[in-house]
């Protein structure tokens, strides 16, 4: 359990000096992840030498969370206990969670109710970060994105595999520019969302991290064993996605630089991201340009479209455009 008082704050209240310690209190919505439960036991642990456990806190969590995927909804009552181990106190509203917390976790394991949820955290104006993926579908990423500029609220979403310490390095050009890259992981497939939004986004986000955005066009190889997506971007350079089905479950990559093959990182825990995640909270910069994780959704979506035509090439502006017609009738719900 955290230790709510430092050995010097118990002094100085001994010799009526004490002076309140700001804390960040963060509220998590969603207890259908593994996730919640994990972040929760990092910032509620007793590790004081870690400044980020001294300075944040999870107080308050809204339990709910996915209502159709049976794998998450059963978590919630252990993860209720799982928490509250933790001294979290937990709430029947996202509405009553605003009123204890400074800023907010969406951990909605469903990525569905994630903007309706998310519409309630950006008009209390408190700064949100939401985990994976950010929707369910690319329409309902735009309309994110588009809420989150209505309301000008800053929005970070990212898969963990992201801020690997190896895949840091290769996007910050430490073994120079990466002239394409080959990466994969896991496809679990989930029938509520689409082929890869769900579980596979993880290998499409290394693979951005090492490329960067400005993907024109995909094209889809599947079999049984797995998916090979291949990315052409505006620059010529060829980036590609391998999606496991069979197998060990795998994350990692390789990254082509001037060089030689340089390996990407694999997982890497949870901690390298959720360092990130306190850092946007408190400076509200997010690490992550919204406009990137729009397109590795329009990425996802291009490569389905790709599978149903036969492997044949799809663009990414033609996926957009269907898209945005609809994120515009998602957005008339919750505004």
């Amino acid at each position: 359990m955290k230790k709510v008082l430092t050995l010097l704050t118990v002094s100085l209240l001994f010799t009526g000096m004490a002076t309140a310690q700001k804390v960040h209190r963060i509220g998590i919505i969603g207890l259908d992840t593994s996730h919640s439960t994990a972040f929760t036991e990092l910032l509620n642990g007793d590790n004081m030498e870690d400044p980020y456990v001294r300075d944040f806190e999870v107080v308050a969590a809204y339990p709910y969370g996915s209502k159709t995927i049976a794998s998450s909804y059963e978590r919630i009552p252990g993860y209720i206990r799982e928490v509250q181990k933790f001294g979290v106190q937990v709430v029947d509203s996202i509405d009553a969670l605003l009123e204890l917390c400074d800023y907010v976790l969406l951990e909605t394991n469903d990525g569905h109710p994630h903007l309706e949820q998310a519409a309630q955290v950006f008009r209390s104006g408190k700064t949100c970060y939401i985990d994976k993926p950010l929707g369910a579908t690319l329409a309902q990423v735009l309309a994110i994105r588009e809420l989150a500029r209505q309301y000008g609220a800053p929005v970070f979403s990212s898969s963990a595999l992201r801020f690997s310490p190896q895949n840091v390095k290769l996007h910050e050009g430490a073994y120079g520019p990466v002239l394409g890259a080959d990466c994969y992981s896991p496809h679990k497939t989930e029938p509520t969302h689409p082929d890869f939004g769900f579980y596979g986004i993880h290998g499409v986000e290394t693979l951005y991290t090492l490329m960067g955005p400005g993907c024109e066009k995909v094209s889809r190889m599947h079999t049984p064993q797995g998916d090979i997506v291949t990315g052409v971007w505006a620059d010529g350079r060829l980036g590609t996605f391998r999606a496991l089905v069979e197998g060990p479950a795998l994350y990692g990559g390789t990254a082509f630089t001037a060089d030689g093959a340089v390996e990407a990182g694999g997982y890497a825990g949870y901690k390298v991201l959720l360092d990130r995640i306190l850092d946007y909270l408190v400076s509200g910069e997010a690490p992550v340009s919204l406009d990137e994780t729009v397109e590795i959704f329009a990425f996802m979506e291009a490569s389905n479209l790709s599978l149903e035509r036969g492997g044949k090439s799809v663009s990414l502006q033609e996926v957009m455009k269907k898209a945005q017609k609809e994120a515009r009738r998602l957005l008339k719900k919750v505004q």
